[in-house]
């Protein structure tokens, strides 16, 4: 996995590093190395960040609720 495509994966799943690191319960410079390229993305995170970040893509966000408040 290159580092654009690690960090169009978080985009879609909307994480940031830190909620990565958070959710692997991992350090956050790794995950920052891992975006810089400066470390490779083992192959079964990539696979699993692939898998979430398809499934955000064909899911999308629903529209219906945008300007919604407290009614």
């Amino acid at each position: 996995m290159t580092p654009e495509r690690f960090s169009e994966c978080l985009l879609h799943i909307r994480w940031t590093p830190i909620n990565l690191a958070s959710a692997l319960q991992c350090d956050l410079s790794w995950v920052e190395a891992l975006e810089a390229g400066n470390a490779e993305v083992p192959t079964g995170l990539a696979e699993w960040l692939e898998t979430l970040a398809r499934c955000h893509e064909k899911a999308g966000v629903p529209t219906t609720y945008r300007g919604r408040g407290h009614d």
